[in-house]
């Protein structure tokens, strides 16, 4: 029962990357799903989650350039990251949590995930300027 994280590393400011996560060992159907980092000296941030309705949150540093997606039938999430800015290097994380049977909202696992939260590895992600 494991996520497994891809698609980081070094890119331009101002260019693109696309992160992937894929869990095995159990579905993401009824979860809530989402993508972390934390730069060096930092907090871990929640960047972006989504619900399993498909309900979005960006945090606002990322509002635009940004996008979030799931595919339920392979149990796959993904981060499409465009317009890189050096303040974007981080190591990133996939997340999920649940299962959750009731609607809730993505933000909830971004602001604050809870014990019960299942982690991928991280990938290195780095911008140059």
């Amino acid at each position: 029962v494991q996520l497994q994280a891809s698609g980081g590393g070094l890119v331009q400011a101002g260019g693109s990357l696309k992160l992937s996560c894929a869990a095995s060992g159990f579905t993401l159907d009824y979860y809530t799903v989402g993508w972390f980092r934390q730069a060096p000296g930092k907090e871990r941030e929640g960047v972006a989650c989504i619900s399993r309705r498909g309900w979005t949150y960006y945090v606002d540093s990322v509002k635009g350039r940004f996008t979030i997606s799931r595919d339920n039938a392979k149990s796959t999430m993904s981060l499409q990251m465009n317009s890189l800015e050096p303040e974007d290097t981080a190591v990133y994380f996939c997340a999920a949590e649940g299962p959750i049977l009731k609607l809730v909202r993505p933000e909830g696992l971004c602001l604050g995930p809870g014990k019960e939260a299942r982690w991928g590895q991280g990938t290195q992600v780095t911008v140059s300027s």
